[in-house]
């Protein structure tokens, strides 16, 4: 894959990415997350730190799903990668939360993992749908 084309791709996912998570984070499981996480929570969001692990995470969700799955061709693989990608990174954050702080919630964890994987998924997907559209995948040889 072309080196302008990887850029492109990180570049279309960056905002799939975020109104994902921010749809998530900021409606549908807002409630939860504030009620699980209120006497850890900092009153005011280190916003630098949020967006270091949106740019890394993503970062990995193109090395190891988006490229291999355009190469391949293949919307299925794509996503299913992306999703154990995002179960993993997330399960790194949540199990050793729930491994050494006190009263750390297990449902969340067990909540957190599971969109990990959706939203990784998702973002993969839509992103690899946009790129496939605007640029079509080559069917002959690279």
């Amino acid at each position: 894959m072309q080196t302008s084309k990887i850029i492109l791709t990180y570049v279309v996912s960056v905002p799939v990415f975020f109104v994902l998570d921010m749809i998530w984070l900021g409606v549908i499981a807002n409630g939860f997350y504030r009620r699980s996480l209120e006497p850890l929570l900092k009153p005011d969001m280190n916003w630098a730190a949020g967006l270091a692990f949106y740019f890394l995470f993503l970062s990995g969700v193109l090395l190891f799903a988006l490229i291999p799955g355009m190469e391949r061709r293949s919307l299925g693989y794509t996503a299913g990668m992306a999703a154990v990608f995002g179960f993993i990174a997330y399960a790194t954050y949540d199990l050793t939360n729930l491994a050494t702080l006190r009263n750390w919630p297990a449902m969340l964890s067990i909540v957190d993992m599971i969109w990990g994987s959706v939203l990784s998924a998702l973002t993969a997907a839509i992103t690899y749908l946009i790129m496939n559209r605007a640029w079509p995948m080559q069917t002959g040889p690279s």
